[in-house]
Order: C-alpha cells, then structure tokens, then sequence
C-alpha cells in the first residue's frame, strides 16, 4: 500500500510518520481519533490539515498493525 500523504524525514520530528511534511504526527491524529473528536474538530485545531489526511493516517495506523503483532494481556 502506498501513502502519498505520510512522510517520514529524520531530520524532522524524529523521523516519526507525519503528515505532508508538516509536523503533525499521524499518531497525535489517530490519538484525537480515539478519544471521540471528529474530523471536523481536528481540522479546526490544525487548519493546516485536509480531511483525506486524517483518512490516511487511519490507514496507515491499520497498515502498521497488520505489520506487527501486539503483545495483549487477557481480561480475567
């Protein structure tokens, strides 16, 4: 799968996946996700971003997730 939207640069924000460059982090956006903001909400935070970059960031985390296997503690 290709992303046209994640960049990754070492000289920026410590390599970590961001979105077009701009230091945004795709986990900071999927973290937003996670914790009930909408879309529209993340965009009005960060004016810099589009809707299919929040689009994108929820693929490249799935895509990150098939890639490794997540260690999870059983409920009791």
């Amino acid at each position: 799968m290709r992303f046209q939207r994640i960049t990754v640069d070492p000289g920026k924000m410590g390599g970590v996946p961001c979105l077009r460059g701009l230091r945004i982090p795709v986990a900071t956006v999927i973290a937003m996700l996670a914790e009930g903001m909408t879309v529209k909400k993340i965009l009005r935070l960060y004016p810099d971003l589009e809707e299919e970059d929040i689009h994108e960031a929820l693929r490249y985390a799935a895509e990150a997730l098939r890639e490794r296997e997540i260690p999870m503690v059983s409920a009791r």
